[in-house]
Parts: structure tokens; C-alpha cells; sequence
């Protein structure tokens, strides 16, 4: 779907004309240098002669891009790449840097993938598939103007390639030209009908166009012609098509309101083999949004109140939840953020057996009340136990399915582990021998809920407070992975060059890593900061962070300093312009 393989010019022809070799060639050269050869024995092959130490230099460079083609086939890319980088070290060839940079690309590492494609341009000549390939690395990267022309330049060189023409109307799309990227999607169609690709991506125009029931036949359609003939394209991750199209027949489907096929495209999902970085994204949204849908099949049917019983005043509730409030009247969506517009504010504090935080009380109530002035309807929870602040995130996700744009805001202790972001409950106490991720909530688990191409995420967390798990550490036991006296950091995800999911920022209160302040007043700097400006009107939503960065460093002395990473397509108005 989304990267060409570049054949190199040095073939059997050349290689097996060794006379040395001649006894073996015509049983192991063929079937490690013919593309149609299985895997398993492309691979076995090639290491066969690999073995026979019979070829160097330029010959043996051949050998491994060879076998590292088998490994490709197989979606094994740390093989693709050693056995790419051992090729390149004998003679470099646009071949071989193209195949490493496309294993790197699926691994989700966008900038070093470009930086082979780049060698592959620079060594030449100038090829349509490396353009091609490198248009995709930008636009998984959130580089869509980039894309585009790389895409341009590769339709240039080959005007019948079809998988051009479908990543440059997603790049359209992406930047919110639905038209062009139609245009440029049914280009793809009528170049070859046969391929269920451009029927996925055009699913998604269809749907963020408001027209489920053509999303669905083009999905339906695309499982078809996947299951009845496998990609030909051995540069094709397995198992990536039918993944990609049950996945957005998933979510056409839960759009619709049909659960019960939503469901079962889920969980075909997570049937297939994800081994790219696109394809285990897709079965990180299907397990929650099955999970969700499973949990609200499973939910009593509601009946009517009883009487609420009196509260003892020695024990006061362990969880204060507000139901969602709708949108004032006068409070429209601005013209560039249409549609449902839903936020969770939650605020964390009365820690009973960690230390507690006397603001993040305050900060949801400020955030969720500047958030309503501007037409969100909100979803306010203020110290929440670990049953509570799950239930009502899980509510959200829910409810986020049919939105547009999405705010989620955080406001207490969090902490990282294991590369893993978790926000922590007002009830979490930590014992020597539990798994203490286990009485936390996963952030990482509400990002792929909410990752959807034609939703806007903002997810904003003041929770890089002091780690609230450094006291117990000694009484615990020792913790891997676990950095005492700072809380959450940068997603493990965003470390080795790969982005959040299209249309999505997060935004924390400090740099990853540092310690952010709770403050002295009734607020803390940054949600005081956040709350006075998120209201602004005609401000568009990165700008409303760098404002809010500045007034947070000027009031901090420069001891804390606000940090986003954002791939949103285009410009994001929270409030009305």
C-alpha cells in the first residue's frame, strides 16, 4: 500500500556465471534472486550461498539484498535492515538504500528512512519509486506539502502509478482539500480497479465527508479484492491491506451506530499480523474500541433513580462526576471546527496514600468552565478513584466516536513506566510485589482510542508533578523503568522519530522529563495560563500554546517550560474566530 520496491540492475545473469558455483547455481540462485519465491526459502537460499563464501564486492552485496527482500516479505525489518546496511557496506546501490529506508519507514522511522531515500536520489538516476517512497515517509510525518510534491514528481516519471496518485489525494485530504483528494483517489481506481488500496483511502474522504454508507462499500469492496487475490507488491507489509480496510469499516460502521458489525470488524483486526508501524496503530484502536463497545453491550440498562442516601459527613465521596453539560445556545462552532465538539476535564489531588496536590481541583474546574463559554460540551471529573476515572474516560471514547474534535485535560500526579504514560487515581497505593501500572490508567490506551484520520485530538496534561511513586520505591522493591522525582514525559512513540496519530496534539505543563509546578495560588502557572487564553477568540490552537508557554516561563522564573508535539492538519480554532 504504500511503499515500490526498486529492482537493481545486477541480476543472475551476472552472478551465477561463476564456474566454481556451478553445481549449486541452478537450484539456489533462481530462488534467491526471483521475486515470486517464497520467503522461507528466498531467505534459506540466499543464506545457503551466502555461506558457500564463493562471492564478494559487488556480487555478494547482490546476495543480501536479496535475502534482505525475503525478510521483507515476512515484515522482519531489523533483518531488512542488517542485511541492507552489510549490502550497502560492499556497494551502495539506490536499490539497496531504497529497501533500507522503506524497512525503516515501516518501523515508523520516518527521518531516518528520508535520509535513505535521499542517498538512494543522490546516487540516481532520479526515480519515480524513490519519490514515491519518500512522499510517504513526509506524509507520515505531517510534512503534507513535501509529500505532495515528491508524489508530483513521481506521477511525472510514471503517469499509470496508481499508489501516487492514492497517497497524494491523502495527502489532500489531509490538508482538508476533500475534492482534490477525490479526484486524485478515483484517478488511482480507474488506473487499476483491481487494487482494494485507493477503495480504503477513499473510505476515509466518504466518511470525513459525512457519507457512511459509501465508506462502507468501499471498505466492503476493498476486503473483497484483498481476500481474493494477495498484494503482488512484495514492499507491501503483510497482513497491512485488510487490516487498514476492517479497520475503516470499523469505524464507518460505529459512526453509523451498527456495534454489532463494528464489532466483528474489530476483532478481525486483531486477528491479522501487524508487523509495521501503521498496522499495530490500527489494532491499538480496534482493541479499544472493541473493549469499549463490549463494556457498554455488558452495562445494565438504565432505570430510573432512587432516592440518593445521605453521606456520612466522616466520609466524604471518593469521586465527584459531572455529566456531560451541553453547549450554550449562543456558543457556536467556529466554521473551521464543525461538528460535535467534546472535552474530558479531570483533576486529581486528594491523593489519599501518596502526596497530594492541593490545585488540580481548581484547574479542571477553571479549564472545563472555559471550555463550555466556547461550546464544548464537557465531561468534568474531580478526584477520581481508579473505577470512577476509567468508567468516565471510557464514556468519553465512546462518545468521541461521532465527534470532531476532541479535548481531553488532565490535572494531577503521572508517571512513566516502561516508556508508558499513566495518569494516576486518587485511591493508587503501592505494594512491595504488585504491579502497580495496574492501579493506574493508561494514556497510551486513550490515544488509540481516539486515533481517527478524520478527527482533531488536542490531549493537554498538567501531570508532570513530582512522581508520586518515588517515596514507596524503597519499601517496594526496585522499579525498572521508572524515573523517581519527575512524572510523565514524552510518549516512548514520539523518541524514535515517529509522530502521533494524524490530526492529533498533545501538550504537557514541562519539558519531558522535568519536574512542573503546582503553584502557590488557587491555580497552577500553566493551567492559569491555559485557562485565560484558551477562550481567546480567532486564536488558533498552537498559537494559544505559545502564548501560554511564554506566560508560564515568564511567571516561573524559567523553571518550567510548556512542551507540544503536533500533527494536525492545518489550522485547529478552539475558539469562535
Amino acid at each position: 500500500m504504500r511503499r515500490l520496491l526498486l529492482i537493481p540492475a545486477l541480476l543472475a545473469a551476472l552472478l551465477w556465471s561463476a564456474s566454481c558455483f556451478a553445481q549449486a547455481r541452478s537450484q539456489l540462485g533462481p530462488l534467491c534472486t526471483t521475486e515470486t519465491t517464497p520467503a522461507d526459502q528466498m531467505i534459506d537460499a540466499c543464506t545457503k550461498i551466502i555461506a558457500l563464501k564463493v562471492f564478494s564486492g559487488e556480487r555478494l552485496a547482490t546476495i543480501y539484498f536479496w535475502r534482505a527482500v525475503g525478510w521483507n516479505k515476512k515484515g522482519n525489518y531489523a533483518q531488512v535492515i542488517s542485511d541492507a546496511t552489510e549490502a550497502l557496506r560492499l556497494k551502495p546501490s539506490t536499490a539497496v538504500y531504497n529497501l533500507r529506508g522503506s524497512a525503516y519507514f515501516d518501523k515508523g522511522e520516518y527521518d531516518i528512512a528520508i535520509a535513505d531515500f535521499n542517498d538512494a536520489l543522490r546516487l540516481g538516476p532520479p526515480s519515480g519509486i524513490i519519490f514515491h517512497n519518500r512522499g510517504n515517509a513526509y506524509r507520515s510525518k505531517g510534512d503534507y506539502a513535501k509529500a505532495i510534491a515528491d508524489y508530483d514528481a513521481a506521477i511525472k516519471a510514471g503517469p499509470k502509478s496508481a499508489f501516487s496518485y492514492q497517497n497524494r489525494g491523502a495527502s489532500k485530504r489531509a490538508l482538508g482539500d476533500l475534492d482534490g483528494a477525490l479526484a486524485d483517489i478515483n484517478e488511482a481506481v480507474r488506473i487499476d480497479p483491481s487494487l482494494p488500496q485507493p477503495l480504503i483511502s477513499r473510505a476515509v474522504i466518504w466518511r470525513a465527508k459525512g457519507e457512511i454508507e459509501r465508506a462502507i462499500a468501499d471498505t466492503t469492496e476493498a476486503i473483497r479484492l484483498a481476500k481474493a487475490k494477495a498484494p503482488v507488491n512484495v514492499m507491501t507489509p503483510p497482513g497491512s491491506v485488510l487490516i487498514s480496510a476492517y479497520t475503516q469499516r470499523g469505524l464507518s460502521y460505529e459512526a453509523k451506530g451498527d456495534a454489532a458489525h463494528a464489532k466483528e470488524d474489530y476483532a478481525s483486526v486483531l486477528e491479522g499480523m501487524a508487523s509495521d508501524a501503521g498496522s499495530k496503530a490500527n489494532q491499538a484502536t480496534a482493541k479499544v474500541r472493541l473493549a469499549l463497545l463490549k463494556e457498554a453491550d455488558a452495562a445494565p440498562r438504565k432505570t430510573a433513580a432512587a432516592p440518593a442516601a445521605e453521606s456520612s459527613p466522616a466520609a466524604p465521596p471518593a469521586a465527584s462526576v459531572k455529566t456531560p453539560a451541553p453547549a450554550p445556545p449562543a456558543a457556536a462552532a467556529p466554521a473551521a471546527a464543525t461538528g460535535r465538539r467534546l472535552a474530558l476535564v479531570v483533576g486529581n489531588g486528594a491523593y489519599a496514600h501518596v502526596k497530594a496536590l492541593p490545585n488540580p481541583a481548581n484547574d479542571a474546574r477553571a479549564i472545563a468552565r472555559s471550555l463550555r463559554d466556547i461550546g464544548f460540551t464537557v465531561s468534568e471529573g474531580l478526584d477520581l478513584d481508579r473505577g470512577t476515572m476509567q468508567k468516565t474516560i471510557n464514556d468519553f471514547l465512546r462518545e468521541a466516536a461521532r465527534s470532531q474534535i476532541a479535548v481531553v485535560y488532565y490535572a494531577g500526579h503521572g508517571v512513566q513506566v516502561d516508556g508508558r504514560n499513566y495518569l494516576v487515581p486518587v485511591d493508587i497505593e503501592f505494594r512491595a510485589g504488585a504491579r502497580m501500572t495496574d492501579a493506574m490508567v493508561d494514556m497510551d490506551t486513550i490515544m488509540a482510542g481516539l486515533d481517527d484520520q478524520i478527527r482533531t485530538n488536542i490531549l493537554i496534561l498538567d501531570a508532570c508533578r513530582n512522581n508520586p511513586i518515588a517515596p514507596q520505591l524503597a519499601s517496594a522493591g526496585p522499579s525498572r523503568g521508572i524515573e523517581a522525582g519527575s512524572g510523565l514525559a514524552a510518549p516512548a512513540s514520539l523518541g524514535s522519530g515517529s509522530t502521533l496519530g494524524a490530526g492529533t496534539l498533545i501538550a504537557f505543563a514541562t519539558a519531558p522529563g522535568q519536574v512542573a509546578l503546582d503553584g502557590k495560588g488557587a491555580n497552577s502557572p500553566f493551567s492559569a495560563a491555559l485557562s485565560r487564553h484558551v477562550g481567546t477568540p480567532g486564536l488558533e490552537v498552537q498559537q494559544m500554546l505559545t502564548r501560554v508557554r511564554a506566560e508560564v516561563v515568564a511567571a516561573t522564573k524559567g523553571k518550567q517550560v510548556p512542551w507540544s508535539n503536533s500533527s494536525l492538519l492545518g489550522e485547529v480554532y478552539l475558539a469562535e474566530q
